[in-house]
């Protein structure tokens, strides 16, 4: 029987033992809390949270974990929180190694716009 895209990610977090692992785990958190309107999706096999139409993706890799906003660069960004995926059109990405510390109250503004700028119909204010 398939999993549903939750229990796909629950699988996922629990099948990465080291830190990057807890660090989705309190990701995913973060953002149902922050935007409970969102869905929990699996797509390209990592957790996708979507809102009329995809917000942010994880991916994790050797050495960081990556959160890609598929409308970042339309993002406001005052904290400076992107640092990868500069140069693409449409996208901005977040990438965060072991023992980086992010600032949770500019995530939660950057999760919260976001979501706003999906159920805009993709529009900046």
């Amino acid at each position: 029987m398939a999993l549903s895209p939750s229990q796909e990610i629950d699988k996922f977090i629990n099948d990465l033992t080291d830190w990057r692992g807890k660090w989705i785990k309190q990701f995913r958190a973060l953002i149902l809390k922050t935007a409970p309107e969102v869905a929990e999706d699996w797509k390209w096999g990592v957790p996708v949270w979507t809102c009329k139409g995809n917000v942010v993706a994880s991916g994790v890799f050797k050495d960081h974990v990556k959160l890609n906003f598929f409308k970042g660069a339309s993002l406001p960004d005052p904290k400076k929180l992107f640092n990868a995926g500069l140069d693409a059109k449409a996208t901005r990405a977040i990438d965060i190694a072991e023992g980086d510390k992010l600032d949770e109250a500019a995530l939660k503004d950057l999760i919260r716009a976001a979501v706003d700028f999906n159920a805009s119909g993709g529009k900046k204010k």
